[in-house]
């Protein structure tokens, strides 16, 4: 074990931050480029977009629990966590660079529907991400002590995490969706593979706990509070149907709001100058909306939600958090008539962004055994792809039925203020001694 994870320094924390910032990034340009590469270049209307988004979930479902319960059990390339990190961003990367390129792979597959390849990529790239991110998480959990230390990795986690989600929507606006996507599977690739070497996994679960010990922080290491979970996963599935409702639709939305005497169910069929610069606008308007969303988002964890949590406690924070966020998106639904006040109150949303990808993994963790940590946080998984396999087969219905696709924040803003409700009946763990546990030699 290195020095500087022994210490747990702030550039242990930003290296130990860097695998799940890869699969966070193949997640930002899966977000803000597959809607619209699958409108723009391969046609296909809002409700076949729908269903190849539902691809996701699926492979969350599959892949979450599958890895997280074999990695709890497994040893091999010096790690537990580590051989699924890697399998899972050389795959990433791979199914990014193929994105762009699915006519040409299904005419050389002799398939005659874009929409099975489209399918099948967005799938392989959703199991990637899954089999990735539960591993890039529970990693944090195994080397670090719970408490103030354990909050620390996943906050700096989001931070650096929606900083590079942000240069994703950057690219994307400033050089276009398939320099992002292609600059994006290198990245990937490399914040996959390199941090592996600088984090040194236990064989032994119990010695991150022996060490925590030591520091006077109380593990909870043999025990798994089973009610508290199921409070947990409730809560925060409520906030992924806010939240994917808001990722998958929003491009109607757009359209709509912003486009009004533009008809897109012709011109998709229509290949002319007048045609690409409105597809671009609506384009850089989802990437705009995404940058700012993720500006906010990186930044509030670290800066903000850390130290008010350490005041209030991490349950009452995310539930401030989330009300914020739930206003954001209802004012969107009934006062965004313009870009400008769309990218205004998504800045608010942000917040509650920052909170939803952070604090909850931070809460979850210390109410689970060591042992069972990647099989239950991919449980977990479960609150965040079930909501989004239902806004992809059932929510798509809804909107594709009301005329007035404000309907799409009406839903999410609504699902948000559930969220931070059911959030008020989960128990905050308490931890002693925390902030006196803090490590030196930390600030470089």
């Amino acid at each position: 074990m290195i020095e500087m994870q022994k210490k747990l320094t702030n550039t242990f924390y930003a290296i130990l931050a860097l695998p799940a910032t890869a699969m966070g990034f193949a997640l930002s340009i899966q977000i803000a480029a597959l809607s619209w590469i699958l409108n723009t270049q391969y046609k296909l209307d809002i409700h076949e977009i729908g269903f190849v988004w539902a691809a996701g979930p699926l492979a969350g479902i599959i892949g979450q629990v599958t890895i997280g319960l074999i990695s709890d059990k497994v040893w091999f390339w010096g790690g537990r966590r580590r051989p699924f990190i890697i399998i899972g961003g050389v795959l990433a990367a791979l199914m990014l660079v193929a994105l762009p390129n699915i006519d040409k792979i299904s005419s050389f597959m002799g398939l005659t529907s874009i929409i099975v390849v489209a399918t099948i990529v967005a799938l392989t790239l959703d199991l990637a991400i899954n089999v990735s991110f539960n591993p890039t998480r529970s990693v944090i959990a195994d080397v670090t002590p719970e408490g103030d230390q354990r909050t620390k990795g996943y906050t700096w986690m989001q931070t650096i995490s929606g900083f590079f989600g942000v240069m994703a929507y950057f690219m994307g606006v400033m050089f276009g969706n398939y320099v992002l996507i292609y600059a994006g599977a290198v990245i990937v690739l490399l914040f996959s593979i390199v941090p592996l070497f600088f984090i040194t996994e236990s064989k032994d679960l119990t010695v991150a706990s022996d060490d925590a010990e030591k520091n006077n922080q109380d593990t909870g290491k043999g025990k798994t509070e089973t009610t508290e979970l199921l409070k947990i996963y409730l809560a925060h599935g409520f906030s992924w149907m806010g939240v994917q409702t808001m990722f998958v639709y929003i491009i109607a939305f757009i359209q709509q709001k912003f486009y009004p005497g533009f008809d897109f169910s012709n011109a998709a069929d229509a290949v002319n100058k007048a045609t690409e610069a409105v597809q671009k606008s609506v384009g850089d308007n989802i990437s705009y909306t995404f940058m700012i969303l993720n500006i906010v988002g990186f930044i509030v964890p670290a800066f903000v939600l850390e130290p008010i949590s350490e005041k209030l406690g991490r349950v009452k924070t995310h539930v401030l958090a989330l009300g914020m966020m739930a206003a954001g998106y209802l004012g969107i639904a009934f006062f965004a008539t313009s870009p400008a006040v769309l990218y205004i109150l998504i800045a608010v949303c942000g917040i509650g962004w920052g909170a939803v990808v952070s604090l909850p993994f931070a809460i979850m963790s210390e109410k689970v055994a060591k042992g069972k940590m990647g099989l239950f946080m991919g449980i977990f998984n479960l609150s965040v792809v079930l909501p989004q396999l239902a806004v992809s087969l059932f929510v798509g219905t809804i909107v594709l039925n009301m005329a007035d696709k404000n309907i799409i924040f009406i839903i999410s803003g609504v699902s948000l203020a559930i969220s931070a409700l059911l959030w008020l009946i989960v128990h905050e763990s308490k931890k002693s001694g925390s902030k006196s546990a803090m490590p030196s030699g930390g600030g470089h």
